[in-house]
């Protein structure tokens, strides 16, 4: 249950949302796991980067899990769409 709460899934807001909510749990000393479906994958490697380069300069990758779900689309036919997870250790 821990997990759940330090994951950031990507959406469409605007970018620098994405990398202060990750930051925010970075700063607690906790990993984060930022999560993204579809053509969201490269917003949430844009927040990381930023966060790594601009933010906080002791960010690590610690994993990088890539996947493909299927979902039901609205006919009720199988869609297969892409999802990345990345995991982010706070610096030492």
């Amino acid at each position: 249950m821990g997990k759940e709460e330090n994951a950031v899934f990507i959406g469409r807001r605007p970018t620098m949302n994405y990398v202060m909510a990750t930051m925010m749990v970075l700063n607690k000393g906790e990993e984060c796991t930022v999560k993204a479906r579809g053509r969201a994958i490269s917003h949430a490697v844009d927040v990381c980067e930023i966060l790594k380069n601009r933010f906080l300069k002791g960010v690590v990758y610690k994993d990088i899990k890539l996947a493909t779900e299927q979902l039901s689309g609205e006919n009720g036919q199988q869609n297969n769409v892409s999802s990345i997870e990345i995991v982010l250790a706070p610096p030492k």
